[in-house]
């Protein structure tokens, strides 16, 4: 698809319909990309955005003062800070929960419950949520279900087909793929949803730039192949880690006996390349982190190249300390993003970082 870089176009006359006009309502670059999106996902239709936090800026403005959220507590830290400090504020009222305790999300249900917003997996802590049950609750309650589909991508995992009612992508990790853009998604199920979101996004504006949905594309053609490869890197550095006594927890979808490998079994055809660890001690996370070399000490996630993150001090930073902790995200918690590297390279790179 060619570069469209326009902002506006040519009408062919008064009384001719033109497809395009303006490029804050369409681009036929971001279109194409955006209609890619909508057949991976099994959407009606889908929406770019110029990052994951614009699409669900827009996706949470379908909601109204006074309307009931219930949402994973464990979510990125942009979206919690969105939802207490802006969703709040306009009168949207929120509950956070663990939604893999199906019985704590119904213990949660108002009548004036609208949205059900979940991340599976969590992040950072992988929690892994039926998306089925949940969706069946939500529409029981006559509320939406949203889900960020993010971690997995519609490789591994089509929330639409399981209940849901809108996917949430941030484009800029494993859509993308080369941490080169930034870039969010919205994706409808019905032509209704698309319909409202659509009279939202040109409202509010943020949409993807031509240039972007090209690069976007681009990474959305190697997205199996790179899914592949990251999921079986992530896998063998999960049983890596669990064999190191200093390392105290591993979360990761694909270990085998947890209640969310099973679930995430019924639900996704992969586990996906995050992987969150607790060490022994601060000093020894901030031991690895200093001494990593082929893996890189940054935020963001999802690309080709692996990089390990300090939740507490990066995504998760604006989350308060006490109920940061109270979850797990404290100054031994550090989550990593597999890359394609390498695999022996990946765990000697490790294994010199954590015995320094």
């Amino acid at each position: 698809m060619p570069i469209c870089q326009s902002a506006t176009f040519v009408h062919k006359g008064v009384d001719v319909p033109s497809d395009y006009s303006y490029s804050r309502l369409s681009n036929p670059t971001r279109r194409h990309l955006e209609q890619t999106v909508a057949a991976l996902e099994g959407g009606a239709d889908a929406f770019a955005f110029s990052s994951g936090m614009t699409a669900i800026t827009v996706a949470m403005m379908l909601l109204k003062s006074g309307d009931h959220v219930i949402a994973t507590d464990d979510l990125y830290g942009g979206a919690l800070r969105l939802f207490n400090n802006v969703c709040a504020c306009n009168g949207i009222e929120f509950d956070f929960t663990d939604t893999s305790d199906i019985d704590a999300v119904k213990a949660l249900i108002k009548p004036n419950t609208r949205l059900f917003y979940i991340e599976t997996p969590s992040n950072p802590l992988m929690h892994v949520t039926d998306i089925r049950e949940i969706g069946r609750l939500a529409h029981e309650a006559g509320a939406l279900l949203y889900v960020d589909n993010t971690f997995l991508t519609p490789y591994y995992q089509k929330p639409l087909s399981l209940g849901a009612d809108i996917v949430i992508h941030s484009g800029t990790k494993y859509l993308g793929g080369h941490n080169d853009t930034l870039a969010g998604f919205v994706v409808t199920k019905t032509r209704e949803l698309a319909d409202r979101v659509l009279y939202c996004s040109k409202t509010i504006g943020g949409q993807l730039a031509p240039f972007d949905a090209f690069l976007i594309e681009r990474g959305i053609k190697t997205l199996p192949v790179r899914m592949d490869r990251i999921s079986e890197n992530a896998c063998k550095i999960a049983e890596y880690l669990q064999t190191e006594p200093a390392v105290k927890k591993v979360y990761y979808v694909g270990i085998e006996g947890t209640e969310g490998n099973r679930i995430n079994r019924g639900q996704a055809t992969g586990f996906g390349g995050m992987i969150s660890v607790e060490v022994d001690s601060a000093e020894l996370a901030k031991q690895i982190l200093a001494r990593v070399k082929v893996f890189q000490y940054a935020e963001s996630l999802g690309g080709v190249d692996s990089l390990i993150t300090y939740p507490m001090l990066q995504t998760h930073a604006d989350v308060p300390k006490a109920e940061r902790e109270a979850r797990g995200i404290n100054d031994r918690f550090l989550r990593i993003s597999t890359g394609i590297e390498n695999i022996r390279d990946l765990i000697e790179d490790l294994r010199q970082a954590i015995h320094g």
